[in-house]
């Protein structure tokens, strides 16, 4: 196992009573010498705040682009993903818990450049690189360094992220990002205290940011919980604000929770609730809702907003039709917003050689 670099962070400032406080996010935890944030990774250190275990991973893997899950950009096509350890917030629900839990450097065996992460992906023929498996703006010197290589080589670099992250720093951290998939947990601060150890506030103002300030393109993910954040008029709140603060033509993901880590007493969310929640966010205006975790081909397919002809579909992670003409609708001409390539991305066939 290699050694992990210390690389200093500029988002802090040293209290009067000796501590460190960390300015990335909206924790503002405040450190003696030596101590960790919540987060794991950022440190005080003489005075100041550095990052540790810069340049190691929990892994990389080769996924389809559907999988972090994004809909509308560059379909098909293969992103290398990586991710270190710890987070930001403390879900209770969490299903990646094994690695954003983690607080053992050995879950950060995997020594990786951003130079060496842009190289793999590059010779293996991906269109970009996923920061994910656990939230990438906690190592946001690392997130950025690897964004920039990789931009070097015209790979895109796409965030996976929770969005609690503080407006000075998110600036420099989406600068540099291509797409991000955020996921918006709930729509009441009550929840985001009691199951997620933050609120819901940082969250929405990260939303508006990358919304109206940047040229990210953006996805949404909520997870749905039963008899958790599954209530129908927190749904058409969260939806509504959606439509209203981000546009209608903002793609939303609503996925299948599992029993898992802190919240094992509730079932899995069964089809039928994620079925009512796409129907009840279409019905007050979204035009591109989608379901994950369970099969529903339907649920899975991109549909002309005006005309509501199939435009691209889906089985699993796999496209199984594609009828895209230069981005637009070939029946009303309608664009499709996103990102596109003339046509789909190879991740099928290439996983099909991949097989054994």
């Amino acid at each position: 196992m290699t050694s992990a670099a210390i690389c200093e962070s500029r988002y802090s400032r040293r209290l009067a009573d000796g501590r460190v406080e960390c300015t990335l996010c909206p924790r503002l935890c405040r450190l003696r010498d030596g101590k960790r944030g919540v987060c794991y990774l950022r440190q005080a250190q003489n005075g100041g705040m550095v990052l540790a275990e810069y340049g190691r991973t929990s892994g990389l893997c080769l996924d389809p682009i559907e999988k972090k899950p994004l809909f509308h950009f560059y379909p098909g096509s293969a992103a290398l993903s990586f991710g270190t350890a710890g987070c930001n917030l403390t879900c209770r629900f969490c299903q990646n818990w094994q690695i954003s839990k983690s607080r053992a450097s050995q879950t950060l065996a995997v020594a990786a450049s951003p130079d060496d992460i842009a190289a793999l992906a590059l010779r293996h023929g991906c269109r970009s690189v996923a920061l994910t498996y656990n939230d990438p703006v906690i190592y946001l010197e690392y997130a950025c360094a690897v964004a920039r290589a990789c931009h070097a080589h015209q790979l895109a670099t796409v965030a996976v992220t929770a969005g609690y992250i503080n407006p000075q720093p998110a600036v420099e951290f989406f600068a540099d990002m291509d797409a991000a998939n955020v996921d918006l947990k709930g729509f009441s601060e009550a929840f985001y205290r009691h199951y997620c150890g933050g609120r819901l506030a940082p969250v929405l103002e990260t939303l508006r940011y990358l919304r109206q300030h940047t040229a990210v393109w953006l996805e949404l993910t909520t997870l749905l919980i039963p008899g958790v954040n599954d209530e129908p008029a927190m749904l058409r709140a969260m939806c509504q604000w959606i439509g209203l603060e981000l546009g209608p033509e903002v793609p939303l993901h609503f996925t299948a929770f599992h029993p898992d880590y802190h919240l094992r007493d509730r079932p899995a969310t069964p089809l039928a609730t994620l079925l009512a929640a796409r129907q009840l966010a279409r019905d007050v205006g979204l035009h591109h809702v989608y379901i994950g975790n369970r099969s529903d081909v339907e649920g899975e397919c991109t549909r002309c907003a005006r005309c509501a002809a199939p435009l691209i579909e889906r089985q699993g992670y796999q496209l199984t039709g594609w009828h895209l003409q230069q981005g637009h609708c070939p029946h009303c001409h309608l664009p499709l917003p996103g990102r596109f390539a003339d046509g789909p991305g190879d991740w099928g066939a290439r996983r099909m050689r991949l097989l054994p």
